[in-house]
């Protein structure tokens, strides 16, 4: 069942959204760089096989797909003769901060993960001007936005990923539930028939990133304007404490924290993922990159994926680029990095770990998906994305999404009031912005 056609469309209207949405969740030189790129000329031909007896270094954080990229990187020194070192970086570590002291180190690795947006300025420096790549017209437009600057695309985007509530059917059926809730009202609802059939409503997790990051990013991309938002709060002209959309947004947050799990505050990403394949909880806050640790436990689970509602009216699911592969233009071998990115999209090797063994939603038109290869969660996505909001944390600069997660983590345990969490999100981004 191939749905590349039909959610290519859908994709570039959601990332449209995400990226001019209501004013847009771009800084002017990204929307600069958007328009640009409309403007380029046809892709030179692929970058040419590098020589043997050459090894290129993957600092990367996706700890989901760190043994299906050792398995790759083996393949690819099979076909070329290049050795590809994975060093992976993710889950509860701070990939951020790592990355920066690898380069302190004097280490300088060939191909290295980056956000864009205000996550991309730090490294400009070492960023390598990609959009002469091959592979570069075969791009859904607009994912390359996070990446450009000034018309030029300084990272390959890594895909599209999507996140919401993802749902064990079969427990819901158990419960009684026929229906999949679409409003706050209805999620609570849900919640108490699961409770009632003596079923855990969520698996949550302690983990920073994923409350600081992704939870906190709904109260962001309900704004009329996200991108005007964030600059303001950034300013310090607006605040999240007394701001409509984040009152509501609590709404949500408490009716996941009260109903999850009783060991919610020691529970790391890899068990939120594993007890909830192993259906001891009914639905978890996460997207179409866990498929692949829930069919190591489960493959027959039957899956789907709900919305993120913040009130009565009907809620979406969040949906974007997660992140980028940046070639350094300081390691010994970027000619090399930029041939293996190369051959990653195109090669038939190369593509298949993109899908079937990554479950990747490919950010390029050309790779064809199919449900058995990327999963039910990847292909619920696609099924939600066309009203899906976009990812927004990007947009601040680094340090203020920990301290987000800090703030969520005190929540979680019981030690924040409503009034005191928001306070502490507005001071997470004050704490970076004024040093």
């Amino acid at each position: 069942m191939k749905k590349r056609l039909a959610f290519t469309f859908a994709i570039v209207c959601t990332l449209i959204i995400a990226g001019c949405g209501n004013g847009g969740n771009n800084n002017s030189a990204v929307n600069d760089s958007a328009n640009n790129t409309q403007k380029e000329t046809a892709a030179p031909a692929a970058t040419t096989a590098p020589a043997k007896n050459v090894t290129i270094k993957m600092f990367q954080f996706k700890v989901e797909i760190a043994e299906q990229l050792n398995a790759l990187a083996e393949e690819y020194e099979k076909e070329t003769g290049v050795k590809v070192e994975v060093e992976t970086h993710g889950g509860g570590e701070d990939y951020g901060a790592l990355l920066k002291a690898e380069i302190a180190s004097g280490s300088e690795p060939e191909i290295f993960n980056n956000g864009g947006y205000t996550a991309l300025v730090p490294y400009m420096d070492r960023a390598t001007d990609l959009s002469g790549e091959a592979w570069v017209k075969d791009l859904i437009p607009t994912s390359k936005v996070p990446a450009t600057v000034d018309g030029k695309l300084y990272g390959m985007p890594m895909n599209v990923e999507g996140y919401g509530l993802i749902y064990n059917k079969a427990l819901f059926e158990k419960a009684g539930i026929t229906e999949e809730p679409k409003t706050l009202p209805q999620l609570k609802e849900v919640a108490a028939k699961l409770k009632a059939a003596g079923i855990t409503p969520f698996e949550a997790t302690n983990e920073w990133w994923s409350m600081g990051i992704h939870l906190v990013n709904v109260g962001l991309a309900n704004q009329p304007d996200p991108k005007k938002f964030i600059e303001d709060v950034k300013a310090g002209t607006e605040t999240i404490k007394g701001n409509a959309v984040f009152k509501q947004w609590l709404d949500l947050v408490d009716v996941i924290f009260d109903n999850a799990q009783d060991n919610k505050m020691t529970t790391d990403y890899a068990t939120q993922v594993a007890d909830f394949a192993s259906g001891k909880a009914a639905m978890m806050l996460q997207g179409n990159w866990t498929q692949g640790d829930i069919d190591k436990i489960d493959p027959a689970l039957n899956l789907g994926i709900l919305p993120l509602p913040i009130s009565d009216k009907e809620g979406t699911i969040l949906v974007g680029v997660p992140n980028n592969y940046v070639v350094n233009s300081k390691s010994e071998h970027p000619e090399e990095a930029k041939a293996f990115l190369n051959w990653l999209v195109t090669s038939e090797t190369g593509k298949q770990y993109l899908t079937k063994e990554f479950k990747f939603i490919p950010a390029e038109t050309n790779i064809e998906t199919k449900a058995a290869d990327i999963g039910q969660v990847a292909v619920a996505v696609q099924e939600k994305s066309a009203a899906a909001l976009g990812w927004n944390w990007d947009m601040f600069p680094d340090g203020v999404t920990q301290g987000f997660g800090a703030a969520m983590q005190e929540y979680l345990g019981g030690k924040l009031s409503h009034d005191q969490l928001l306070e502490k999100l507005d001071k997470a981004v004050q704490d970076i912005v004024k040093q």
